[in-house]
C-alpha cells in the first residue's frame, strides 16, 4: 500500500491531509503579531514570494503532476469541518491584531504590515472558503459563508456571484470577467461597481417575482448592511477610531485582492452568443486553471476553476485538473503579481487566450 494512499478514516486517506497547508497562511500571520515589528512581513513575504519560488521549483520537479489523475469522490464531514475551522481563525486573528495595534500610530510600520497581514488572511481563508459553504445547498453552511464575508464588507457577494456570474460568466455582462486587454487597475473599478449594481438587480428581482416591495426586509442587501454596520459600530465601540481604520483598511486590501483573483480566472474568456440572443453554455474553455499544487492547497482548490464551473455545487476535494481548459503559466500567487504590471501581464498572457475567441468577440459585437 502506497502511504500517501493510507485510509486513516473510512473515506479520507493520509494524502487529504494536505488541505492543512491552507491554515499556513493564518498561522503566518500569527507568528507575525506574536513576534512584531518585521516579523508582520511573514504573511505577505510566504503568499508571494516563497510560494511562488516553491511552485516553481516543484513544476521544475514535475512533481505538480503527481495528483493530476485523482479523482477523490470523498464526500467525509472531515473536508467540511477543514473549512469550518477557518472561522474561529479569521475571527481570532482579527481580533488578535485589533489588540495587537490599538496603541500603535496609523502610520506605523506594524500599523501598514498588520492591515497587508489580516486582509491576505481575510481573503485567502475569509473570501475564498464563503465562496466554497456559499455554493453548499445547507442552510447553515451557507450561513458560515455569509459570516466569512462580514470581515471584506463584501456579503452582496453571495447574492452577485451565485446568481449573476455563474449565469453570465464570460460575457460582456458579467463584471468579473476581464475584458482582453483591461488592465487590472480599471477591472478593480469596473467589477467593484458592478458587482453592487448586479446584486441590487438580482435581489431586485427576486423581490418583484414574489410580489415584494424592494424595502421588504426580505431584502438581503438591506440585512447584509446591517450586519456589516454593526460588526464596523462593535468594531469602533471595543478599539475607537483607530480600530474602525483598521478593518475598513483590511475590508479595502482584501477585496482588491479578491478582485485579482477573479481578474486572473476568466481574462479575455468569451461564450459565444446565439440566434436567439441567449449565450453557449459555459464548458471548459471559460475559465483559466492552475495546477500548482501549493496554491491549489491554500486555496481549496479554487484554481481547478473549470471543474467548478461545470457544476458549482461540486466540494472542493471533489474538482479535478481539466487539460483542455485555458492553463495559467504559474500558479495564483505569481499570477497575481503578474497582473499588477500589465505590460507584462499582457506580453505573457495574450499570446495563450484561445484564437477562437477574438472571432467569438467580433461575432458577438
Amino acid at each position: 500500500m502506497k502511504f500517501n494512499s493510507l485510509k486513516l478514516f473510512d473515506g479520507f486517506i493520509f494524502s487529504d491531509l494536505k488541505y492543512l497547508m491552507a491554515y499556513s497562511i493564518p498561522l503566518t500571520a500569527i507568528f507575525g503579531f506574536y513576534m512584531g515589528g518585521y516579523w508582520l512581513l511573514t504573511t505577505p513575504i510566504y503568499i508571494f514570494l516563497i510560494i511562488p519560488i516553491i511552485e516553481h521549483l516543484l513544476t521544475f520537479l514535475k512533481i505538480d503532476d503527481l495528483e493530476k489523475g485523482r479523482i477523490n469522490k470523498s464526500t467525509h464531514w472531515i473536508f467540511d469541518l477543514m473549512l469550518y475551522i477557518n472561522i474561529p481563525l479569521v475571527y481570532g486573528i482579527l481580533i488578535y491584531a485589533l489588540i495587537f495595534l490599538k496603541n500603535k500610530d496609523l502610520f506605523s510600520f506594524e500599523y501598514i504590515t498588520g492591515i497587508l497581514a489580516v486582509g491576505l488572511v481575510v481573503v485567502s481563508n475569509g473570501i475564498n472558503v464563503a465562496h466554497e459553504l456559499c455554493h453548499r445547498s445547507k442552510k447553515y453552511e451557507k450561513f458560515f459563508g455569509k459570516l466569512l464575508l462580514i470581515p471584506s464588507l463584501y456579503m452582496h457577494f453571495y447574492l452577485e456571484h451565485n446568481f449573476g456570474h455563474h449565469l453570465k460568466v464570460a460575457t460582456s455582462e458579467d463584471p468579473v470577467t476581464a475584458k482582453y486587454n483591461q488592465p487590472l487597475y480599471s477591472f478593480w473599478i469596473s467589477a467593484i461597481k458592478g458587482e453592487i449594481v448586479s446584486a441590487i438587480e438580482i435581489q431586485k428581482k427576486r423581490l418583484d417575482k414574489n410580489n415584494l416591495s424592494f424595502f421588504s426586509l426580505y431584502n438581503d442587501m438591506f440585512w447584509y448592511a446591517i450586519i456589516q454596520f454593526l460588526y464596523i459600530l462593535i468594531v469602533f465601540t471595543f478599539f475607537t477610531l483607530q480600530g474602525l481604520i483598521f478593518v475598513l483598511s483590511v475590508a479595502l486590501f482584501s477585496i482588491l485582492m479578491f478582485e485579482c483573483v477573479n481578474y486572473i480566472e476568466h481574462y479575455g474568456l468569451l461564450r459565444k452568443k446565439l440566434s436567439n440572443g441567449r449565450y453557449e453554455r459555459v464548458t471548459d474553455m471559460h475559465s483559466w486553471n492552475s495546477n500548482h499544487i501549493l496554491g491549489r492547497i491554500v486555496l481549496y482548490e479554487l484554481t481547478r476553476h473549470s471543474d467548478h464551473h461545470r457544476i458549482s455545487v461540486t466540494k472542493y476535494q471533489n474538482l479535478k485538473s481539466i487539460d483542455k481548459s485555458p492553463q495559467l503559466p504559474f500558479g495564483y500567487p505569481t499570477s497575481i503579481l503578474l497582473s499588477f504590471i500589465p505590460v507584462l501581464w499582457f506580453k505573457i498572457m495574450n499570446p495563450r487566450v484561445p484564437k477562437q475567441m477574438f472571432q467569438i468577440e467580433t461575432n458577438n459585437n
